[in-house]
């Protein structure tokens, strides 16, 4: 496995095609040192024994020891343990740790993958191709992101009937080589410090939209491809530093007719797989949110304490109702989660035909309860700022810059009318403030909580996925014998 430092001297080798406010900038630019330092932790983190079991795991392709966020899960523990895992690291980091695009990605080509050759009786060859890639994912400890959402155009049209093809990612040619893709993707995370990028579709498919039913992987700077990135870091501090500094970046990747060689192609025109790839991936993406978002709550609850405890107010009734709701999402969000977890099998949700079996072998998380879990966590976004802002007050969106504490004029002045709790030093107390200005009212902050609401899917596709795989019917039936009514409804 690898460490931070190589991780980071990897991407200083790539080449420059990454785009920032104008300007063409390297991977390790300064910019982006917050973003690598929160993705460095998981390298960091899988080195220490204490995690060892929780952050690497045991190929099943090789045998070897690799980063957990390289494997695909064998058995319901291996589902657990991602969670967990991903909880644990975002803690650490106070939020996204940028890594779990990668594990998602490879779990659902890799089931897609087997089922298409299946399909095509052995006349292609994705699943054997994606696995000498991933082995070398997993060697190399590589980092990789998912580019799946699509620009979408006029988002009333399917793919085919676009009037610019290129809304969707798209096959625009077929060589004995290998395939020409032309389109963008959008919102992708982590892809500027990514070492590879998997890219899958964003919807279900007709056969009309066979060249949309694509799915394969380049490396970050492979040739054809640009990459138009925003970058997101917290205001820097010069005399009262946090204790870790986030960062996080997403990118608008152009793949501008990107040739893709044959080994590194995992799905290519067969659009009845199409769906089921997006439908995979956000499947193994809204487990990964059972482990980051009850992370994120840990952190939310620990905020809305210190900012009652530093008001004096953490008796008060209003701030007990407020913590205990900030809890009751977070841990029913784990423990959909977790169910997700011990409920995974080999199978996948098809309409009209249940769950059934799907894939080589390897397990996917319960699509009921990771949709329940995102769903209900995903929508608590916006209140649970609200409570901070509630019990926090105004301070944090009108608190003094911090060289306003380091200049003589005004440095004692500003102390004496910062403390509010007298039992608690009143530079830590500004230091909390400070703080909470970054979660409430900075660009970074904004820009998380739209990520924490949409990512993995807007709440709208988690219920839609609910109400059309739960079985409604029986508890009407249910509910039809304990009225005492006599007939069913026509279907």
């Amino acid at each position: 496995m690898r460490t931070k430092e190589q991780y980071i001297n990897g991407l200083g080798k790539m080449k420059r095609n990454i785009y920032f406010d104008g300007n063409k900038i390297d991977r390790t630019d300064e910019l982006q040192m917050d973003c690598l330092n929160t993705i460095g932790t998981t390298f960091d983190e899988a080195q220490k024994p204490e995690n060892a079991g929780l952050l690497t795991a045991t190929s099943h392709l090789t045998g070897n020891t690799i980063n957990r966020f390289t494997h695909i899960h064998q058995n319901k523990e291996d589902l657990h343990k991602k969670q967990d895992m991903t909880r644990h690291l975002c803690g650490i980091v106070g939020g996204c740790i940028q890594r779990c695009m990668g594990i998602d990605a490879t779990n659902a080509i890799y089931n897609v993958s087997y089922e298409a050759d299946k399909m095509n009786n052995g006349k292609t060859q994705y699943h054997e191709n994606f696995k000498k890639w991933l082995t070398r994912f997993q060697n190399e400890d590589l980092v990789g992101c998912c580019a799946q959402t699509d620009v979408k155009g006029d988002r009333m049209l399917r793919p085919a009937d676009q009037p610019n093809q290129d809304a969707y990612v798209r096959i625009k040619e077929r060589t004995k080589d290998g395939i020409i893709v032309s389109g963008c993707k959008v919102h992708i995370s982590e892809a500027s410090v990514a070492d590879e990028v998997l890219v899958v579709p964003t919807r279900s498919l007709r056969e009309k939209d066979k060249d949309y039913a694509v799915a394969f992987a380049v490396p970050g700077d492979w040739d054809g491809l640009k990459q138009v990135v925003t970058i997101h870091n917290l205001r820097k501090r010069e005399h009262f530093p946090r204790g870790f500094v986030p960062g996080s970046t997403d990118s608008y990747m152009i793949f501008d007719n990107c040739f893709i060689p044959w080994e590194r192609v995992f799905l290519c025109g067969e659009y009845q797989h199409g769906g089921v790839l997006a439908l995979l991936f956000a499947l193994f993406h809204r487990h990964s949110y059972s482990g980051c978002k009850p992370a994120i709550g840990d952190v939310l609850l620990g905020t809305a304490a210190l900012a009652a405890e530093v008001n004096n107010i953490q008796k008060a009734e209003h701030v007990r109702e407020k913590l205990a709701e900030i809890i009751m999402v977070t841990e029913l969000g784990y423990a959909a989660g977790y169910t997700a977890s011990d409920l995974g099998k080999p199978e996948v949700y098809m309409p009209g035909m249940g769950f059934v079996p799907y894939g080589p072998g390897s397990y996917i998380p319960h699509s009921i309860y990771c949709n329940v879990g995102r769903c209900l966590t995903g929508e608590a976004v916006y209140r649970e700022q609200e409570i901070l802002c509630d019990i926090a007050g105004g301070i944090p969106a009108t608190f003094p810059h911090e060289k306003d504490f380091t200049n003589p004029e005004t440095k004692d002045l500003l102390l004496k009318y910062t403390q509010r709790n007298p039992n608690m030093p009143v530079e830590d107390q500004a230091q909390f403030w400070r703080y909470l200005g970054d979660i409430l009212c900075s660009a970074s902050g904004g820009i998380t909580n739209i990520g924490n609401f949409h990512g993995g899917g807007s709440p709208i596709m988690e219920q839609i996925a609910i109400t059309s795989q739960y079985d409604i019917e029986s508890r009407k039936e249910l509910v039809r014998f304990l009225a005492g009514m006599t007939t069913k409804n026509k279907k």
